[in-house]
């Protein structure tokens, strides 16, 4: 099962071209789709979830034409919007077992039984009588993806899932996430690089509706060393360096600054070759370094 977005481009009435010609190729597994706030990755995990049209392109998802077969879409479809509302005063329980039956399993038992699985799953069996209104932004989230999985998702959407998680809350939400990718396509959209570098085995980087970089990030990340410099320097001094050097990066680090620099060779005194990690990847993208280019996943080979 893989997804296929072709040439998808979407402009807004105020003018706004949300959509560049995007297209990609996702497998199954975790994808990351990286970008600031506003680069177009909201409108396009709308798109791909039938709540929005493209101006124009194609996505299919296998067989199935994600466009024109919207419904049929929608029955193999688990969203977790970026911001979604609960009833405050239902229990978990009661709120998901009713998510179910509009998803359609409509038999009590079974629908009891799926109830049962994805509270575990989720690891909210043990509040599941909880008003909603009482629950922690993370015990939230969990259950979104709770909603999410029913029907057994073959393409699941989640939406800047971390945002506004305590450490806490967000180690135990990407454990649940790491579990989803093994049958179905699932795609995470952040601006959150750690959330990328720990789950996602592909991802992209989307900038103003364009994609600049498609990659393996671990392949991206080895593609950059002995290009990444670090220096400690005052926390005066970013200024004058970003005048002489191409800084990616800054970082407080003790009343300094910490700065990566992106280079050939070494940009002079100060500066040590530095290990080049997911986010330097991120920043030489942003910054115009490296990018502009696909890599296309090795092709399978039969057994």
């Amino acid at each position: 099962m893989e997804l296929h977005i072709r040439d998808v481009s979407k402009t807004y009435p105020n003018g706004v071209q949300a959509l560049k010609d995007v297209t990609l190729t996702i497998p199954a597994g975790m994808y990351g789709l990286l970008g600031p706030n506003g680069a177009g990755k909201s409108t396009l995990m709308r798109i791909l979830a039938t709540l929005q049209e493209p101006d124009q392109g194609s996505i299919r998802l296998g067989d199935t034409d994600v466009l024109n077969r919207k419904d049929e879409v929608r029955k193999t479809l688990g969203y977790l919007p970026q911001e979604f509302g609960v009833y405050p005063k239902v229990s978990a329980e009661r709120l998901l077992d009713h998510f179910a039956v509009l998803k359609g399993i409509a038999e009590r038992r079974a629908r009891k039984e799926v109830v049962e699985a994805l509270l575990r799953q989720t690891n909210l069996w043990e509040v599941r009588k909880q008003k909603l209104g009482g629950y922690s932004g993370g015990m939230k989230q969990r259950f979104g993806v709770a909603v999410a999985l029913l029907g057994n998702p073959k393409l699941m959407i989640v939406d800047e899932p971390t945002a506004g998680l305590d450490p806490a809350e967000r180690v135990r939400f990407l454990s649940l996430l790491s579990e989803l990718g093994e049958t179905s396509v699932v795609i995470l959209s952040t601006h959150i690089v750690e959330d990328v570098s720990e789950l996602c085995t592909r991802m992209a980087i989307i900038d103003r509706g364009e994609i600049l970089l498609e990659a393996e990030p671990l392949r991206a990340v080895g593609d950059l060393r002995g290009r990444i410099w670090r220096s400690v320097i005052e926390k005066s001094a970013p200024a004058d360096l970003e005048r002489e050097h191409a800084v990616i990066s800054t970082k407080l680090l003790a009343g300094r600054t910490v700065v990566h620099v992106y280079g050939e060779a070494a940009p002079g005194p100060g500066f040590e070759s530095a290990e080049p990690d997911l986010e330097d990847v991120y920043f030489s993208t942003m910054a115009g370094h490296i990018g502009r280019r696909r890599e296309q996943p090795e092709p399978a080979v039969a057994s």
